[in-house]
């Protein structure tokens, strides 16, 4: 055998050997590399997919947008006295609009990344901040820190927020473990809590009166949408990670209890509103990863696709879609945009003419004009 067949033969072999060990680290990384999460063994509820109360339809097509400057992800939107139009943005600002949605201003910044907000009857706006906690801020700007904690446990992820007739204010923690600045962001770290489903997340509740927080729930997966009902006996608050809306009792004979009242919805439900005629919206913000469901029940698959670069993990979709429901938790409306013109919906906030809504990465705020039969 002349020496060049030899060396052929070692090269080949050689070559088979380092394919053999690069094949081995790959196995290696990918079953034990150390991750943050600790997968939970769970049960996807069922899909119902884009069919009957959520058929598929183009309604949100031709929505109009408002300029927000020089910044993006309109997470919530809320309108003073005047009508004037604040958004919470990723930039960590405070934008406002003149009623007109013609121009818009960087009105404060909060030093964090403000998510849900509402006014309440002074005018201070309440944001749930998911960096500082629930903040409130005044007219002249001044930023007052109202709960950074609640039964002793930091508030990691504040992320929604609504008021009551009588000042409480209602807001989530989304996850407890997860938080959204120790995570260096609200999306990272809303996909490690979802892909865990540890039950990280808490209703909370302050009273003005006393400055005290109390927690109404916990355990929820991903705890996002809260709004009190238009009766005041009831809050709701969406559950992402099980595409649900639980209903917590204020007050009469159910009160301290919860129930489901809105479930298996076809998409991530994110922030949820009181609106006008007894409605309440729901804002959904990416269609549901099949993936996602399909390993509920496989909690070391889950970490496997954890290791997984970013780009192959499960992502959120771009998809426009918005979802009112009754009191019963029945759909009333349904309006969607599959192409996502204005994608990955994450609040509405009803007038008598319009519906402002949020995006978790548009660059304005999206308006739709409310036709007379609405």
């Amino acid at each position: 055998m002349s020496r060049r067949s030899v060396n052929t033969k070692r090269g080949k072999r050689n070559r088979s050997l380092w394919l053999l060990l690069i094949v081995a680290l790959i196995i290696l990384y990918l079953t034990a590399w150390p991750v943050p999460i600790e997968p939970v063994t769970w049960e996807a509820p069922s899909n119902p997919g884009y069919n009957g109360a959520f058929e598929s339809n183009k309604l949100l097509k031709d929505i109009q947008k408002l300029p927000l400057g020089d910044n993006h992800g309109p997470e919530d939107i809320a309108l003073d006295s005047q009508g004037r139009i604040y958004a919470s943005t990723h930039e960590g600002r405070i934008v406002r609009l003149q009623p007109d949605g013609s121009s818009s201003e960087n009105w404060v910044e909060t030093g964090g990344r403000p998510l849900g907000i509402d006014f309440d009857k002074s005018g201070n706006l309440i944001v749930a901040d998911a960096f500082r906690g629930l903040l409130s801020i005044a007219e002249d700007k001044t930023i007052t820190e109202l709960a950074t904690e609640a039964d002793g446990v930091p508030i990691s992820y504040a992320n929604d927020v609504d008021i009551a007739v009588d000042g409480k204010i209602y807001f989530s923690d989304a996850s407890t473990k997860f938080g959204a600045k120790e995570w260096v962001g609200t999306y990272e770290a809303s996909l490690l809590d979802l892909m865990e489903h540890g039950g990280h997340g808490r209703l909370l509740v302050f009273n003005p009166t006393d400055g005290s927080v109390q927690t109404l729930l916990d355990n929820l997966n991903f705890a996002n949408g809260v709004a009190v009902s238009h009766d005041q006996t009831y809050v709701l608050v969406n559950e992402t990670g099980n595409y649900r809306v639980i209903r917590y009792w204020l007050n009469g004979p159910q009160k301290g209890q919860s129930e489901t009242f809105l479930k298996d919805l076809p998409a991530f439900p994110d922030n949820i509103s009181t609106g006008l005629d007894n409605r309440f919206w729901v804002a959904l913000v990416s269609p549901r990863s099949a993936v996602l469901d399909q390993l509920s029940d496989k909690p070391f698959m889950r970490k496997v696709v954890q290791r997984m670069p970013a780009f192959l993990r499960p992502k959120a979709q771009r998809y426009g879609h918005i979802i009112a429901v009754d009191s019963s938790g029945n759909v009333v409306q349904n309006l969607q945009d599959p192409q996502g013109t204005y994608p990955l919906n994450t609040a509405v906030t009803e007038t008598e003419e319009y519906l402002y809504i949020g995006s978790l990465i548009a660059p304005n705020i999206g308006r739709w004009s409310k036709p007379v039969e609405f």
